[in-house]
C-alpha cells in the first residue's frame, strides 16, 4: 500500500501536505486507499488513470495491487481493455481451445505471456496479459498465417497458471512413458534402484506441483483403472492428475524408499517421513500408507519449515483476539489453549506463540505427536507409544526437567489435562490445543473429561478458538448481492447498505472462486469474574453473557468484518463459523 501511495503523491494526485494531516488526525493505522477516497484525498478516477500509466510504463505490476483495500483490480483492466478497444476476459478451462494451444511453442507462449482460446471461422481469439506488447502480438500472429487475430486482456497469473498446468501435464506423461519403458526392459526390480530417474523426477514434479498450489496434503491412489494424484488445497480435494494403473507400483514403491519404510509389506499401514529441498525451500513430508481393495493409499502432509518462524502478527488474527492472546501466552503461569477442528491451524498458532515468548533465561520443552516443526533453542519430545513413552508420561518427566514453559501438542484425555492443570497451577505456562468449536465451549468439554471445576477456573489464562476460511480469489472478484435469507440472519451484525463479493470462479482458482486461506480468531480472556464463575458451575450462556460484557469478540464476528472487507464471503463465513 505505501508503495502505491508514494506513487500517487510522485504523481500529484495526492496532496503530501493533506496526507501528513490525516495521519495526524487519524493515526498511521487508519491509513488506507479506501479512506483517503473516503475523506476525498484522493480522487479515484485520476488515482485510476496514474494507477493505469505505471502498469504500461512497468513500475508497477497489477498484482502489486491486488489485496489492497479501496483499489478495485478488474475495474482496473476493464478500464485499460477499454481504452485500448479490446474486451476484458475472465477465462475458464471451458474457454480454452487446449488442441489449438498446443500448436504453438509452449515456450513462446510463456515468453510472451500469450494464450491462444478459441478459433472461429477466420478469426483466432488470442489473450494476452499486455496487449501494448506489439512483439508478443506480432510473434503470436505469426503462427496462424492468413487467419485474424482478436486480441482480448487476461490477468497474467490466469495465462501463468494454464500455460504452467500445460506444461505440468506434459512432463507427467513424458514421465510416465519412461517408467512405462523401464518396466518392460528392466521389470519392477528397476524400481527399486537409481536406474530408473523417470520416477524421481515424477516425484520431484508431483512435491514442487503441490507447492505451488499452495497444497496442504498430496493423496496418491490406487484404483480400479487408475493412479490418481489428489491435493488438499484450501481445505478441498482437487484431482490433479491421472495415470494409467501400472504406474502406481513404482511410484509407492519409491515413495516408500524415500520415507524409511517397507517396500514389501503391502498388507499393513506404515508411517515415515522424508525431508525434500524443493524450489531452494527445505519442506519435510509425512508419509502414511494404508492397504485399499485396489493397492495402497499414500497421503503425505508437507511440512513447511518456515512456518514454524510464523510470527503471530502475521498469522492473520484482528487487532481484538490478537492483543488479548499476546497477554495471555505473556502471564507467567496458566494454561493457554488453543481450539478448533482438525486442519484449523491450531498447532502453527502454538509455534507463533513460542516464538513469541520464546526466551534463552527460560527452559521451554515441547511434547508432541509428532514433532512437526524443529525449533531452535527448545527442547522438543516426540512422543513413542510403542516405548511407553505416551503424553502423560512424558509430561512427568518433563516436569522433572526444570521447565519454565510447557507445549502439549494435543490434549487427548482426561490423564493429559489434569497433569498440564497441575503444572499450570504449580507456576508454569502451558500452552495446548483442544478440539471444541469455541472458546467457551472448551470449559464444559474439560468438566465433561472430569477435571473439577475449581481446577479449571484456577489454571485458565485464556482460550483462543479459530477456523480457516477460504479467501475470495483476486482474479475473479466481483462485488454481489447475497441471498435475502442468509442477510436477514446477518442483519444484526451488519452496517448501512453494507458490500459484499464473491468469486466468479477462473484457471487461477480452478474455478471455486476462492484461493487462499485466513484465519478467523476469538479469544477468550478468563477474568477474576469469569474464573468465580467457572468455580460456581456457570453455564455456557451464562459464561457467553459475561465474556460479551467483557468485550468478546467472537469468531462470527470476525468473519463478518473479513466479509465486508471483501476477502472472503458470506455464505463461507456462515459454513465454517456457524457449523
Amino acid at each position: 500500500m505505501h508503495k502505491v501511495i508514494n506513487i500517487l503523491v510522485k504523481n500529484e494526485v495526492i496532496d503530501e501536505r493533506k496526507l501528513e494531516l490525516f495521519i495526524e488526525k487519524y493515526t498511521e493505522e487508519k491509513l488506507s486507499i479506501r479512506n483517503l477516497i473516503k475523506v476525498r484525498i484522493i480522487n479515484e478516477d485520476e488515482m485510476e488513470k496514474t494507477l493505469l500509466q505505471e502498469i504500461r510504463l512497468q513500475n508497477i505490476e497489477i498484482n502489486d495491487l491486488e489485496g489492497i483495500v479501496g483499489i478495485d483490480t478488474t475495474a482496473l483492466l476493464k478500464r485499460m481493455a477499454k481504452e485500448l478497444d479490446i474486451e476484458y476476459m475472465e477465462v475458464n478451462e471451458s474457454d480454452i481451445d487446449f488442441k489449438l494451444v498446443k500448436r504453438l511453442p509452449l515456450k513462446q507462449l510463456v515468453r510472451y505471456n500469450a494464450l491462444p482460446l478459441y478459433m472461429e471461422d477466420n478469426e483466432v481469439t488470442v489473450a494476452f496479459s499486455n496487449p501494448a506488447n506489439y512483439e508478443a502480438k506480432g510473434a503470436v500472429e505469426r503462427f496462424f498465417r492468413g487467419k485474424m487475430m482478436k486480441v482480448v486482456l487476461v490477468r497474467k497469473e490466469i495465462i501463468h497458471q494454464v500455460l504452467s498446468q500445460l506444461n505440468t501435464v506434459e512432463k507427467v506423461e513424458e514421465f510416465s512413458e519412461s517408467i512405462k519403458e523401464d518396466l518392460e526392459h528392466g521389470g519392477a526390480e528397476v524400481m527399486k534402484t537409481d536406474e530408473s530417474p523417470a520416477v524421481l523426477q515424477l516425484i520431484e514434479l508431483i512435491l514442487a506441483t503441490a507447492i505451488e498450489k499452495g497444497t496442504s496434503d498430496i493423496h496418491i491412489e490406487a484404483t480400479e483403472n487408475y493412479c490418481l494424484v489428489r491435493y488438499r488445497i484450501d481445505g478441498m480435494l482437487q484431482e490433479t492428475f491421472r495415470m494409467e494403473k501400472n504406474i502406481f507400483s513404482p511410484l509407492a514403491s519409491r515413495m516408500k524408499l524415500l520415507s524409511n519404510l517397507d517396500i514389501a509389506e503391502k498388507r499393513k499401514p506404515q508411517d515415515g517421513r522424508f525431508t525434500q529441498i524443493v524450489k531452494g525451500h527445505i519442506f519435510d513430508f509425512r508419509v502414511s500408507t494404508l492397504p485399499t481393495m485396489f493397492g495402497e493409499s499414500i497421503v503425505m502432509r508437507i511440512l513447511d519449515k518456515s512456518k514454524a518462524l510464523v510470527q503471530l502478527e502475521d498469522a492473520g488474527m484482528n487487532p481484538i483476539s490478537y492483543k488479548k492472546f499476546i497477554q495471555g501466552i505473556h502471564s507467567p503461569y496458566g494454561i493457554v489453549l488453543v481450539t478448533g477442528p482438525t486442519g484449523s491451524g491450531k498447532t502453527t498458532t502454538l509455534y507463533g506463540a513460542l516464538n513469541e515468548i520464546i526466551n534463552v533465561k527460560d527452559k521451554t520443552i515441547t511434547v508432541e505427536d509428532p514433532v512437526e516443526y524443529q525449533m531452535e533453542g527448545i527442547q522438543q519430545v516426540q512422543i513413542n507409544a510403542n516405548a511407553g513413552l505416551d503424553f502423560p508420561a512424558a509430561l512427568r518427566s518433563i516436569l522433572r526437567q526444570d521447565p519454565d514453559k510447557i507445549m502439549i501438542g494435543e490434549i487427548r484425555d482426561q490423564e493429559t489435562l489434569r497433569i498440564a492443570i497441575q503444572a499450570a497451577l504449580t507456576g508454569h505456562l502451558v500452552l495446548s490445543t483442544l478440539h471444541t468449536n469455541s472458546a467457551i465451549a472448551s470449559i464444559g468439554r474439560m468438566l465433561d473429561m472430569g477435571i473439577e471445576d475449581y481446577l479449571i477456573s484456577g489454571a485458565l489464562v485464556a482460550i483462543q478458538g479459530q477456523r480457516l476460511i477460504r479467501k475470495i480469489c483476486q482474479s475473479c472478484k466481483e462485488e454481489v448481492v447475497p441471498d435475502s435469507t442468509v442477510l436477514e440472519d446477518l442483519v444484526a451484525h451488519l452496517p448501512k447498505n453494507p458490500k459484499f463479493y464473491k468469486g466468479k470462479g477462473c484457471a487461477v482458482c480452478g474455478g471455486s472462486g476462492y484461493a487462499g486461506r485466513e484465519m478467523i480468531s476469538e479469544v477468550l480472556t478468563v477474568s477474576e469474574k469469569i474464573s468465580r464463575m467457572i468455580a460456581n458451575g456457570a453455564t455456557n450462556e451464562q459464561l457467553t453473557e459475561q465474556a460479551i460484557k467483557e468485550g468478546f469478540f467472537s469468531m462470527f464476528q470476525d468473519g463478518i468484518q473479513k466479509a465486508l472487507q471483501g476477502k472472503t464471503t458470506v455464505e463461507e463465513v456462515v459454513r465454517v463459523a456457524r457449523s
